[in-house]
């Protein structure tokens, strides 16, 4: 499953400037970044314009939140919720297989690769909540550990009561308030 478009699609000089527009307000993601070195990053990236693209058209609001070792910028969904277009997927392709009825659209996982990111890992989710409160009423998929998803299960994320909560599941549920959140490097 693609994620579902959000109202008019942000591309080229329209996205640039949406993202150029969110990281001036929220600086505090991104402290001691510049604009410049990160429309660098992106000029030199044609693939990352498109996976940003289809992070925001899917409700996901791209915002850089940090930089590596080696100066790459890294992007994530900053969105209040987990992105509105990226919710009732089931974890992974062999859970959408495993499903003999009432089948979701598609899979998380899949779906990230489709638009070029990858899902969170639990640590990184904690860490984006730092930044700032997530997932006050929705949930988020998290890169599920082997040995976990071995035994059917997968992990999903959310911030209540001022905390941040692991939980588990049956890698093949889905619900409306369920979707995932991406990282991109660029």
């Amino acid at each position: 499953m693609s994620p579902k478009p959000r109202g008019k699609p942000a591309g080229g000089d329209d996205l640039l400037q949406t993202l150029q527009a969110r990281f001036e307000k929220n600086m505090q993601r991104h402290k001691g970044m510049t604009w410049a070195t990160v429309q660098a990053r992106l000029g030199r990236n044609a693939g990352a314009l498109k996976a940003l693209a289809a992070m925001e058209s899917s409700s996901g609001e791209p915002d850089v939140i940090d930089a590596d070792a080696s100066g790459r910028v890294i992007f994530c969904d900053c969105s209040a919720e987990s992105p509105a277009g990226r919710r009732s997927l089931c974890y992974d392709q062999a859970a959408l297989e495993k499903r003999k009825e009432h089948k979701p659209g598609g899979s998380a996982v899949a779906s990230a690769a489709a638009m070029g990111i990858t899902l969170l890992t639990e640590q990184e989710y904690r860490g984006l909540q730092e930044l700032g409160e997530f997932d006050l009423k929705t949930s988020s998929w998290v890169l599920t550990p082997e040995d976990v998803r071995s035994r059917g299960g997968a992990l999903f994320c959310d911030r209540r009561f001022g905390r941040v909560f692991v939980y588990h599941n049956g890698a093949e549920s889905y619900y409306g308030v369920r979707g995932f959140r991406g990282r991109l490097v660029v």
